[in-house]
């Protein structure tokens, strides 16, 4: 399998005054075309960070991303957003859901933003696969945390990403909810043979990854 994703020697510091705060030091790691891996680590150990590093959504403050042999480190805003709509898509615990759309029309919006004609038709198929249909006109409001969480699932898959990144997201879900969304996102993602790079602190999620990243006080101590 070719290399998708890489990381070498990335670190990350926030200055507070003349104080210089650590969040992450020299860490490099690859990740392969159809890999499922993990981030794991204790709160405040680093993932959030190193995953807005990996997916382009943070700069380091020194090291190098590539993403699909690309170098994005030091891509700006406007270079970034073809990347990020044509090879990626986002998961998070929070949902990030439009709240004036609907559940459909949520999933559609990255494709639409891509000029995609067909981008109902996917939708409807992704809510199909996620046991959603009869949910396709509701709002966000009206959806429960597991269904909000397969919508925002649908959104992110909509363009066939490379590579899918998501962060705790199965933070804000009970257990039964939060084994049927890793469930669906293997499955669907071994269709399309998409990787998947997760930040997780639960260990049950992250004993099913192919290979998982130990941080500890932003350091890379140990992968699997």
């Amino acid at each position: 399998m070719e290399v998708l994703l890489e990381a070498r020697a990335l670190s990350k510091f926030y200055s507070i005054g003349e104080r210089k705060i650590k969040v992450l030091e020299s860490v490099s790691l690859r990740i392969k075309q159809g890999e499922f891996v993990v981030i794991a680590g204790s709160s405040g150990s680093g993932k959030t960070t190193l995953l807005s590093l990996l997916s382009g959504l943070d700069k380091p403050s020194s090291g190098t991303v590539f993403l699909d042999g690309q170098d994005i480190t030091d891509l700006t805003e406007d270079q970034l957003a073809p990347v990020r709509n044509n090879l990626t898509g986002f998961v998070f615990q929070a949902f990030h859901l439009i709240p004036s759309l609907n559940s459909l029309e949520n999933i559609m919006f990255p494709a639409e933003l891509r000029g995609d004609r067909q981008a109902r038709q996917k939708a409807e198929k992704l809510l199909e696969k996620v046991a959603l249909s009869q949910r396709w006109n509701s709002f966000p409001e009206q959806l429960s945390g597991g269904e909000k969480q397969r919508v925002a699932l649908c959104r992110a898959l909509i363009n066939e990403p490379k590579i899918v990144f998501a962060d705790e997201p199965t933070g804000n879900l009970d257990s039964e909810n939060s084994d049927r969304i890793i469930e669906l996102l293997r499955s669907i993602l071994r269709d399309q043979k998409t990787t998947l790079v997760m930040a997780t602190h639960n260990r049950g999620i992250a004993e099913r990854a192919d290979r998982i990243f130990y941080l500890h006080d932003g350091l890379l101590t140990f992968r699997r």
